[in-house]
């Protein structure tokens, strides 16, 4: 009796030394600390608006979108005097640049509507730097937006027509 013990014994801390060893989940290990700048940015993005059309559906979904959607750019055309723009795929246009270049570009930029530019005019580098950071860590994803249309050119739906009609 007591040699079974001592076996029971022995396979329960080797269990127990096995149980510790292995590794631990991915869901049950603690968060890594995020970048400042990162955070920052992605605070910036959410109150500067950016997903309300640069990610699709987000008027809709809001902060409940799935995050592997964000900033890939919309299908939804904006379309008025100036033409049909398109919200580009951030993630994607934000690989093709160097931080330097869009901290420069943030300070310059003009785009068609219903792009705000001349609020990222206003941003600190610090703070285009951080946007910077943050969407260049969410990854690529998604595809191209569709090219500008033409003011004298109908594009494909959808798309939300500027102003919009009162009659």
């Amino acid at each position: 009796m007591k040699s079974s013990k001592k076996v029971l014994s022995r396979v329960l801390v080797a269990l127990a030394a096995a149980w510790i060893a292995l590794p631990v989940a991915a869901a049950d290990a603690a968060p890594q600390p995020r970048d400042r700048d990162v955070e920052r940015g992605e605070y910036l993005v959410m109150i500067g608006g950016c997903n309300d059309c640069h990610t699709p559906n987000y008027l809709a979904r809001g902060p409940r979108t799935a995050a592997d959607v964000l900033l890939t750019g919309s299908k939804v055309g904006w379309r008025g005097p100036w033409g049909t723009t398109y919200a580009p795929n951030l993630r994607i246009y934000f690989q093709e640049l160097t931080e330097a270049e869009w901290a420069f570009m943030a300070k310059s930029i003009e785009r068609r509507p219903p792009m705000p530019f001349y609020s990222l005019n206003s941003m600190s580098e610090g703070d285009a730097r951080a946007i910077y950071r943050y969407i260049r860590s969410l990854g690529p994803a998604g595809v191209r937006a569709p090219a500008f249309v033409p003011p004298d050119k109908v594009p494909p739906m959808p798309y939300i027509q500027y102003p919009a009609s009162l009659n």
